[in-house]
């Protein structure tokens, strides 16, 4: 998430805590360790991750160790950094009140029509020509391109599903990010596309969903997809374009699904797809190893029952 350039020193003064590099070090985003690019802040509080930190593309990390600053970075020094991040969140994009069906901070483009019923949250653009349907909701910040359909009872921009346990019990790490759907999409009914945390949660154009289907924080959806009815994408997942997943398929965090990859209806992905590899099972495999697989195992009764006839 892009913010308004501050230096290391406002940023430290606005969470209280010190900072170790030059007092105008300049801060100009805030993202989560996968996404992170020069300029942003990155927080973390444990040290298996401490190196993957520091050695990251983010050159502001928010710590709970005094360590070594890398060359040309700054460190902001804090007991918990979840909760100073949050802090820093919050100030740069503030939950908002709307009190109305479509928020008058909404933009939305020529020909399209918003149903009654639908919902449309703060500074959200939808672009030309467009259909939601009735008890669509929309939440805040979201981008919607031309030509896209979402029908009833759809949620775009919820809160990623994220949440760190401690010792009183799981402390949530809200979600600031948006959703950003390209043109000509096709959302079904009762589908639900959460927001990225830090980030974008990403629908390239031409993406089709059925009805049900959840799609986690940060992932990204690219162009010409089709995704069946109960699909479920975790968080921080890359599938690729032209990727096919049929019915009922899991898909697992942090992996890729390669270009025109197929999955096969009530599968579950664990591991990357190669591009153009056609997959099922439980985790999915290749589907022509996986239906020899099972038709050995279909004349398992017959050869034992031959097998002990004989003995």
């Amino acid at each position: 998430m892009k913010i308004p350039q501050a230096t290391l020193q406002q940023i430290a003064a606005l969470i209280e805590a010190d900072f170790v590099g030059r007092s105008d070090f300049a801060i100009t985003g805030l993202n989560e360790i996968h996404c992170v690019e020069p300029g942003d802040i990155t927080f973390v509080d444990h040290s298996k991750y401490y190196a993957k930190a520091l050695n990251s593309a983010a050159t502001t990390i928010l710590i709970n160790k005094r360590v070594e600053c890398p060359e040309g970075k700054a460190l902001l020094l804090h007991d918990d950094p979840f909760d100073a991040f949050l802090r820093i969140m919050r100030h740069y994009r503030p939950k908002e009140p709307v009190v109305q069906a479509v928020s008058p901070t909404a933009v939305i483009g020529e020909g399209t029509v918003i149903m009654p019923g639908a919902f449309v949250g703060n500074h959200t653009v939808i672009g030309k020509n467009c259909t939601i349907h009735p008890n669509v909701s929309i939440y805040d910040h979201c981008v919607i391109g031309d030509n896209v359909i979402i029908h009833s009872g759809s949620v775009i921009g919820a809160d990623g599903y994220y949440f760190q346990c401690r010792a009183d019990g799981y402390k949530k790490f809200e979600s600031f990010g948006r959703v950003v759907i390209g043109d000509n999409v096709e959302i079904g009914a009762m589908c639900a596309i959460d927001r990225g945390v830090t980030s974008d949660t990403f629908v390239g154009e031409g993406t089709k969903f059925d009805n049900h289907c959840q799609v986690g924080h940060d992932t990204y959806i690219g162009c010409n997809c089709l995704i069946g009815s109960q699909a479920a994408i975790a968080g921080v997942t890359r599938i690729e374009d032209d990727v096919i997943l049929w019915g009922r398929v899991c898909v697992n965090k942090d992996i890729v699904v390669g270009k025109g990859a197929v999955v096969l209806a009530t599968s579950a992905v664990d591991k990357s797809i190669e591009p153009g590899k056609t997959v099922f099972g439980t985790p999915a495999r290749d589907v022509r190893k996986q239906w020899r697989e099972q038709a050995a195992l279909s004349r398992l009764p017959e050869l034992l029952k031959d097998y002990y006839s004989k003995r």
